[in-house]
C-alpha cells in the first residue's frame, strides 16, 4: 500500500528542490502534498498521491493517455501544471463507486475493450465526460469527444460500441 514515500532504488521522473505545501482534493480525498507549483499535475499524482491510474504517454497532452477530470472537465495533466489546479481532480480511481463499476467502465469490460490497456484510462475518463455532457451522443459527439485520443492498438470500434452500450447502462441505472 501506497504510504506517501517513494520505493528505494526507483528513479522519480519528476524532481523537486521547492517544494511547496499545496491541498488538492483528488477523488473525492484531501491530499496535503509538497510539491514544485511547476510539477505536471500527472506526477504529483502518481508520485505524491500514489494514484497510478493516469499513464504518462508522451509529455505533451497530444495522446490522452493523462486524461484526468477537474471539476469535471477532461483535461490532459501531463501539461496541467499542479500549482494551477484549483478545482476537485477525478482519476480513473475515482468514477466508480465502493464495489461497483461505473457504467463506462463496466461497458469497456462487457465489450472486451482494452487490449495492452496502456490508453484506456485516458479513454475511459473522456468517454465518461462525453456522457455527462451528452446523454445519449452522436457518432460526431464521440468522434469529437474521443478524437484526441490515440489507441496504437486499434481498440476504437470497441471503444464506439463501450460508449453506446453506456448509454444503454447509464439509462438503467446499473
Amino acid at each position: 500500500m501506497y504510504k506517501g514515500e517513494w520505493p528505494t532504488g526507483l528513479p522519480r521522473l519528476w524532481t523537486t528542490t521547492k517544494g511547496i505545501p499545496m491541498h488538492l482534493t483528488v477523488d473525492g480525498r484531501a491530499f496535503d502534498v509538497n510539491a514544485d507549483p511547476e510539477m505536471p499535475l500527472l506526477w504529483a499524482l502518481r508520485d505524491l498521491m500514489g494514484k497510478t491510474g493516469p499513464k504518462f504517454g508522451c509529455g505533451i497532452a497530444a495522446c490522452g493517455a493523462c486524461t484526468v477530470h477537474v471539476d469535471g472537465q477532461p483535461v490532459r495533466s501531463c501539461s496541467l501544471q499542479v500549482g494551477e489546479v484549483t478545482g476537485a481532480v477525478t482519476t480513473i480511481e475515482g468514477i466508480g463507486t465502493e464495489g461497483r463499476l461505473h457504467p463506462v467502465q463496466q461497458a469497456w469490460l462487457e465489450e472486451q475493450v482494452a487490449q495492452c490497456g496502456y490508453c484506456q484510462a485516458g479513454q475511459i475518463m473522456s468517454a465518461v465526460a462525453l456522457l455527462d455532457q451528452v446523454a445519449d451522443p452522436t457518432d460526431a459527439d464521440i468522434d469529437d469527444a474521443m478524437g484526441g485520443n490515440l489507441c496504437r492498438c486499434g481498440t476504437y470500434p470497441k471503444i464506439r460500441a463501450a460508449i453506446r452500450r453506456a448509454v444503454v447502462l447509464k439509462t438503467a441505472g446499473i
